[in-house]
């Protein structure tokens, strides 16, 4: 019997790799830490090719693996994929698996925050394009399904996370992207060199006629301007640079060799606020490497009314607009919402603690929240925190529905309500997505009340 291939995690990735690999007559080991529903087909699939489903650490599970492909949740470090290292065992991602099949062009977006809004704005920049295009990587389909059908000559779009980023080994984007870097995932990596590393690695595989977009304005992200393989360009919305994306009085301006181009202005665009300005340049310089023309950006820009969860308007009720920014996972997300409003905010925020530093966003607390309600596992860490940074006015709730009815009987115009957790959901939701439905659910809720 031939060696088998051991995919590690039974989630959209681990699925889609297993039945990839499986089609390709590969015998496949689909492994779960412990029981996990799997579609009666992929079971079927798995067992033609003399492959099973695992459940639980067995005996001898590596003894007859050839290649180890682990989802993104699952750390580097787990005592299973350490045995598999010291058998000699290749061990690499989901990621770097989608790339062996896939012989066509890569935009690969990284970077802690922002991720999402810029890959979907580069896909819809890149369907503009006369070939097949799409979106892909940690949003949506697993990215071996998204390039299984894509020919030579297509582009793909692909949001990379630091956790599939840390286990690639040929991957290359010929356009790499990467937007920012504050501390996340520090459970995961440890340290916020390692975190770093991960990111770096969307373009170590670069040629020299390949490109990266670094963030001018990020000191961290611009210290790795010297470790890129291939040609740079700078994005920036606080300096006019010499060469590169960047904004002037409020236009968005491509300068590289001689092109130099005005795609729009800020006040063409349906999203707001300083990060999203960050992400419409890197989205611009991204699209323009891919051949995309300048009017064709302009008018995805117009149009674009942005990402669910993220900073996205829900309702008014009495005057009072409501916003769902659940996809704020993380104090610097957070940071960014509370810096796109003026002001007379009611925040609330709150949920599985990741033990990132809240000294920077309580400051900013102080100064744009009116009432700050907090609810989750951080929520007493949270208060602690913003007592010491003089926040005055801080309520603490048990639950959603408690937290979006206290906001609603104290909001009175022109203040502002908004979901920004700057917390994992993990506590009391599956994920920030249910947690942004709940919250939009109880506001369709509240605004039904106020109509009748």
């Amino acid at each position: 019997m031939s060696k088998a291939v051991l995919v590690y995690g039974i989630g959209i990735s681990g699925c889609g790799a297993a039945d990839i690999l499986a089609r390709q007559g590969k015998r496949v080991l689909l492994y779960n830490d412990a029981g996990h529903e799997v579609d009666a087909d992929l079971k079927e699939l798995l067992a033609k090719s003399g492959g099973q489903i695992v459940i639980g650490k067995k005996e001898g599970l590596l003894d007859d693996v050839e290649e180890v492909i682990l989802s993104p949740g699952i750390s580097m470090e787990n005592p299973l994929v350490q045995e598999a290292l010291n058998r000699g065992i290749n061990v690499t991602g989901e990621a770097e698996l989608a790339y062996r099949n896939y012989n066509g062009h890569i935009v690969g977006i990284t970077g802690t925050n922002g991720k999402t809004t810029t890959t979907i704005l580069i896909g819809e920049m890149l369907a503009t394009l006369p070939c097949v295009t799409k979106v892909g990587g940690n949003i949506g389909m697993a990215l071996t399904k998204e390039v299984e059908t894509m020919p030579e000559n297509s582009w793909l779009a692909a949001e990379l996370s630091s956790f599939q980023l840390e286990t690639v080994q040929n991957f290359r984007a010929e356009i790499a992207v990467i937007l920012n870097l504050t501390p996340d995932h520090l459970t995961r990596h440890h340290t916020m060199e390692a975190y770093g590393a991960a990111k770096c690695n969307i373009f170590k595989n670069q040629h020299p006629e390949d490109v990266t977009l670094l963030n001018f304005d990020d000191p961290v992200v611009k210290s790795w301007g010297g470790l890129v393989p291939g040609r740079l360009c700078w994005f920036s919305r606080r300096e006019v640079l010499p060469q590169g994306i960047y904004m002037q009085n409020g236009n968005f301006v491509i300068a590289w060799n001689d092109t130099k181009e005005v795609i729009c202005n800020r006040k063409d665009l349906q999203i707001f606020g300083g990060h999203n300005e960050e992400n419409v340049l890197a989205a611009i310089g991204a699209a323009f490497f891919a051949g995309v023309e300048p009017c064709n950006i302009a008018e995805v820009l117009k149009n674009f009314k942005g990402v669910e969860h993220r900073i996205e308007y829900t309702a008014t009720i009495n005057g009072v607009r409501y916003y769902n920014d659940s996809k704020a996972t993380n104090t610097d997300s957070t940071i960014k919402a509370l810096e796109a409003f003026d002001g007379h905010l009611i925040l609330i925020a709150g949920g599985r603690d990741k033990l990132t530093p809240l000294e920077e966003m309580m400051q900013l607390v102080k100064t744009k929240v009116d009432t700050l309600i907090l609810l989750g596992e951080a929520a007493e860490r949270f208060k602690e925190a913003a007592e010491k940074a003089g926040v005055s006015d801080i309520r603490m709730v048990t639950s959603m529905k408690e937290a979006v009815e206290l906001a609603y009987k104290t909001a009175v115009k022109p203040q502002t309500v908004l979901l920004s957790p700057a917390c994992a959901s993990f506590d009391m939701f599956t994920g920030f997505p249910e947690r942004g439905r709940c919250f939009k659910q109880i506001v369709a809720e509240l605004s039904a009340a106020e109509e009748k």
